[in-house]
């Protein structure tokens, strides 16, 4: 075999990890947090806290997220973010196991650690993507929200029967999560040390200060936060709303998975759409409406028809402005530099908005003692969701 071979070879490897590697670390993005919340009720019985508190397990991330994320680009365009990934894979499996403990103040710094870990990888993901498939950036969005949507409805499906019917108890269901991020680690070791680049990636602090000047930017991040603080109060609250309503608790866990499930096409197909136009605000309209739709359903939530119909609308409307949000950050950017600025400028507030969402949620339970306030206040954010897009979704760049 000639060296021209042996190259094309050694590139076509590491093109095939690379892709792999991608997929890997979007199974890591989720489950961590997305297995919690069938889980809420035992672990608050467990050890004897609050809903508000409680709900802390799925919020802290996302105030990691948030304190992390312009550090995570920083590091990421020092060091390679091919690095920075493969450490953000060592905190995470470091998280898993602190939080499998069962003392409370380990329990939160394990969930701490995890925020850590996903918090890098998901900062980054954008930055290689736009790096390493510059004509591709839709696709390949697809494809790893789409990974990202399969490993979220699998956790939270399974959490209770791990839990239960396998007797690993809560502490046991949440481990197996750990699984994807050793096999993360394999991968990113071998491309941490094999990497080539296929644009400039060298990060200018002018770049970064711009990026949090812009308007554009703004709207992005408050379309990410939005968003996200639907997701992840879905994932907190929604079983327990469905138990309130009659089902039992391994029955709404799988609805919540199915939920995650429904939103997997939408995942995939909406920001290869988006990417075939210049505004994507017809797509922000269609995803908004039917957010509302599906939200408002579960006020109406006395019949399995009308909650199955809401939970499809939810479904739905999740996946595909989650894709979306995605896919601004490289189609609103120029090249990989501004998309990894951009991903860490609108995941920070982005997040720390969304990690009010279970906390509030939570709280409004507590303090009426019905769902109804927070299901509103769920209807209130979906508006607020389709009105942020109509920015994001302009034919700009940051």
């Amino acid at each position: 075999m000639d060296l021209n071979q042996q190259d094309v070879n050694n590139n076509q490897l590491y093109k095939f990890l690379l892709i792999t590697g991608i997929i890997i670390i979007s199974f890591n993005l989720r489950p961590a947090i997305t297995s919690v919340g069938p889980l809420m009720s035992t672990i608050r019985d467990d050890i004897g806290l609050s809903n508000w508190s409680v709900g802390l397990l799925t919020s802290l991330p996302l105030i990691t997220f948030a304190i992390m994320s312009p550090i995570a680009a920083r590091l990421g365009n020092r060091y390679s973010n091919e690095r920075i990934i493969l450490l953000g894979l060592i905190v995470l499996l470091s998280g898993f196991a602190v939080r499998s403990i069962t003392e409370i103040p380990l329990i939160f710094t394990g969930t701490i650690l995890i925020g850590i870990g996903i918090a890098v990888c998901n900062v980054l993901l954008p930055g290689v993507v736009k790096d390493k498939f510059p004509l591709h950036v839709g696709l390949m969005t697809s494809v790893y929200s789409t990974a990202m949507g399969v490993s979220a409805s699998v956790a939270s499906g399974v959490s209770v029967p791990l839990a239960i019917d396998m007797d690993l108890g809560w502490q046991g269901a949440l481990l197996v999560w750990s699984i994807p991020a050793v096999l993360g680690l394999l991968i990113w070791i071998f491309i941490s040390n094999k990497r080539t680049s296929t644009s400039e990636t060298t990060f200018l602090t002018e770049t970064d200060s711009n990026i949090w000047k812009s308007p554009l930017a703004w709207q992005i991040a408050a379309y990410m936060g939005l968003q996200s603080f639907l997701f992840y109060v879905t994932i907190s609250w929604l079983p327990e709303i469905l138990h309130s309503n009659g089902m039992d608790k391994e029955t709404a866990g799988w609805m919540l998975s199915l939920t995650q499930i429904i939103g997997l096409p939408a995942s995939f197909i909406v920001p290869v759409i988006a990417s075939k136009f210049t505004s994507q605000r017809v797509i922000v309209v269609i995803m908004g409406l039917i957010s509302i739709v599906g939200y408002a359903g579960l006020l109406l939530g006395t019949t399995y028809t009308t909650l199955l119909i809401s939970i499809t609308l939810i479904g739905l409307a999740l996946g595909g402005t989650f894709a979306l949000a995605l896919a601004f950050l490289g189609m609103r950017a120029r090249n990989a530099k501004q998309a990894a600025a951009l991903s860490g400028m609108a995941q920070a507030p982005g997040y720390l908005l969304a990690a009010v969402g279970p906390l509030l949620i939570g709280y409004l339970f507590d303090l009426t003692q019905a769902w109804t306030a927070p299901i509103i206040t769920l209807i209130i954010v979906s508006t607020l969701v389709l009105l942020a897009g109509l920015g994001a979704g302009r034919n700009k760049y940051v």
